[in-house]
């Protein structure tokens, strides 16, 4: 299967696409913000300010939808720069998603310096 631009929305109502209410919530939002009412340019995966994207590329925005429709209720997804790199076992009452964006080290960032 060919992972590339398509129309994404998220669904409505009561059905859930994944094994619970946390995740499903995180499946929506990253859904919502590709809508094509929502998103500055849903094809290239940027919702807002030319290049916030909502996943790295189309595969990684279809291993995210992959990862959070199975996820269990006692699983935490990690988030590495708009691709999934991990899920670990947790508890029911950790976050379901862990996100780290733009994390950048700069030349002055030595150990002496830190």
């Amino acid at each position: 299967m060919t992972s590339g631009p398509r129309p994404v929305r998220a669904p409505r109502g009561r059905q859930l696409t994944a094994l619970g209410w946390p995740q499903e919530a995180a499946l929506r939002m990253l859904q919502n913000n590709l809508d094509p009412e929502v998103a500055e340019h849903p094809d290239e995966l940027v919702v807002y300010g030319g290049t916030g994207k909502a996943a790295r590329d189309w595969p990684s925005f279809d291993a995210l939808v992959r990862t959070l429709t199975s996820l269990a209720g006692d699983e935490t997804m990690l988030v590495q720069s708009g691709r999934p790199v991990g899920v670990l076992r947790t508890h029911e009452w950790a976050p379901r998603v862990l996100i780290a964006n733009s994390n950048l080290v700069g030349d002055w960032a030595t150990w002496e310096e830190f």
